[in-house]
């Protein structure tokens, strides 16, 4: 009789230790069925979801040619302080709500005033393209341009395109504004010139390669009314080009 009441307590014992694994499993299986409803259902959030404007401020106007290339470019070797692809488009910038681009037609000059290729009027002329009557080519080594806005002007940000046919990285690429057309006294608002070839000072700012969307550049309000930019060659040769320059401000 004993053994018979430890028998039934011994299957009751397994029975009972049974039942509630059986729960447990039931209750992690609901656990993962709820979570897995709520990833599923609730909005997604992403890196790459819209980033609000600060009160005042408006993403920059900016309209950019269809790429020429994609993918990661592979002939470009031994550029120190060079960037890495982004492998996405460029956030938004904000600038103060009403800035448009003041270089849009505007008088340029250069220190090639007889282009190899193209004429200097082409790179304010809205044309971003890269096909090849679309850009300008300078003789080699240093070279500048400089664009006239005709007034002065608090400028926020600007975005030039050398070359976008191909992934290059051009070099001594300095940025530079003044109210003197002599740029006795300017202010630099970008410059990668690692060893001061061009004469500008040396430079902190990465080299870059090129891409249809231009290189913005910061200005972070900066006035003035004449807007410089020096190059001294790419990586393919010593040759300098321009497709567009445009300086947003107000």
């Amino acid at each position: 009789m004993d053994s018979s009441r430890a028998n039934a307590c011994m299957v009751n014992s397994i029975k009972t230790k049974m039942v509630k694994t059986d729960l447990k499993i039931k209750v992690q299986f609901f656990c993962v069925f709820i979570l897995f409803l709520f990833m599923t259902l609730s909005p997604a959030v992403s890196a790459d979801a819209p980033i609000k404007a600060p009160p005042g401020m408006a993403a920059l106007p900016l309209n950019l040619p269809k790429p020429m290339f994609v993918g990661t470019p592979q002939n470009i070797k031994g550029v120190k302080k060079l960037e890495k692809p982004r492998g996405k488009p460029r956030p938004p910038f904000f600038a103060p709500k009403g800035v448009k681009n003041l270089a849009l037609g505007k008088k340029i000059s250069g220190s090639d005033e007889e282009p190899i290729m193209g004429e200097l009027k082409m790179i304010t002329d809205g044309d971003k393209e890269a096909a090849d009557g679309s850009y300008v080519e300078l003789g080699p080594f240093t070279q500048q341009i400089t664009v006239d806005l005709e007034a002065t002007y608090d400028i926020y940000a600007m975005v030039f395109w050398h070359y976008h046919k191909q992934a290059r990285v051009y070099f001594d690429v300095v940025v530079q504004v003044s109210d003197d057309p002599e740029f006795k006294k300017f202010t630099t608002v970008y410059n990668n010139d690692h060893d001061n070839s061009a004469e500008q000072g040396v430079g902190k700012d990465n080299h870059y390669v090129e891409t249809s969307e231009g290189r913005l550049v910061d200005a972070k309000g900066v006035r003035g009314r004449f807007v410089r930019l020096y190059s001294g060659g790419n990586n393919a040769s010593d040759l300098n080009h321009y497709i567009e320059v445009e300086v947003f401000g107000k």
